[in-house]
């Protein structure tokens, strides 16, 4: 598998092992996710575990990547680490078929991994997602409100407390604030 890294390897050099050697947990791999999960594993990534509680619908097919009429039906986490292993075979893989709350938290150990990525559309379990991550010392990268944007140069990447416009961050935000999970 060499050749997986090679144009990856021109881009950043002894990178390279550090993608080999990352632990990345996707949580939530429809829209976004699933463009995440792509990405890791054409990078190189070497271990993605994927979160997800949700089966694919008809409705995904024009805008999440792993939707197809192959798909329909079936556990998102299931088809997102077969792409994983159809892209990188090496890849190390988990699927926690499960939604993420504060009283499934638990079930998953966000300190075993360099990076969380947070794909999930629901407050509370972004709140959960990011308040247990920062406890567990992980980083974590927060997707908010990308859904009917058409404007794509119009998206950012930014500490939470800079967003502005965004009503999911803007609740996100509010809400970390009042839990004490938000210093400005």
């Amino acid at each position: 598998m060499d050749d997986l890294y090679t144009r990856t390897r021109m881009l950043i050099g002894d990178g390279v092992d550090l993608l080999k050697n990352a632990k990345v947990l996707v949580c939530g791999v429809g829209g976004v996710g699933g463009y995440v999960v792509e990405g890791l594993a054409r990078a190189g990534v070497g271990t993605i575990d994927v979160l997800d509680n949700d089966v694919f619908s008809a409705s995904n097919l024009n805008r999440q990547i792993l939707a197809t009429v192959d798909t329909l039906g079936r556990k998102k986490t299931e088809v997102a680490i077969e792409r994983i292993k159809s892209i990188n075979p090496d890849c190390k893989t988990k699927a926690y078929d499960l939604f993420y709350l504060p009283d499934t938290a638990d079930e998953v150990n966000l300190s075993l991994y360099d990076y969380v990525v947070d794909a999930i559309d629901t407050v509370s379990a972004k709140l959960a997602l990011i308040q247990n991550a920062k406890q567990a010392g992980t980083e974590i990268i927060s997707c908010m409100g990308t859904g009917n944007k058409l404007e794509p140069e119009k998206l950012q990447i930014s500490d939470i407390s800079r967003t502005h416009t965004c009503p999911l961050a803007r609740a996100v935000r509010a809400r970390l604030r009042r839990g004490g999970g938000l210093h400005r």
